[in-house]
């Protein structure tokens, strides 16, 4: 089985920063895209970053600028750098990965249980 756990979330002021992990166990051939999502109290979940295998990265433009996404493919771990942060930013932040656990099978989706960011003062 493959789990992907997350971790870092917690209570921040304003114009503070937090650093996100995803980390992926378990039987692990390759993970493809790896995207963080979030949601707030109330809203539809949203896209927030994604990063290929090859360490490319689109961000939505709520965030652009603010985080940065990242990767090591040999930890298995994706990690959320988020500075500058806003109250808007307050969400349950999820990992979603596209992976395969062996090479003759085909890739699957999979998602953490999520990590609580809390921006306020």
């Amino acid at each position: 089985q493959v789990q992907l756990v997350e971790s870092g979330g917690g209570l921040v002021q304003p114009g503070g920063s937090l650093r996100l992990s995803c980390a992926a166990s378990g039987t692990i051939f390759s993970i493809d895209v790896v995207r963080w999502y979030r949601q707030a109290p109330g809203k539809k979940r949203e896209f927030v970053a994604a990063i290929s295998n090859g360490g490319s990265p689109g961000y939505a433009d709520s965030i652009k600028g603010r985080f940065t996404i990242s990767r090591d493919n040999a930890k298995n771990t994706v990690w959320l750098q988020m500075n500058s942060l806003k109250p808007d930013d307050t969400a349950v932040y999820y990992c979603h990965a596209i992976l395969k656990q062996h090479n003759n099978r085909p890739f699957t989706s999979y998602w953490g249980q999520g990590t609580q960011v809390t921006v306020s003062s």
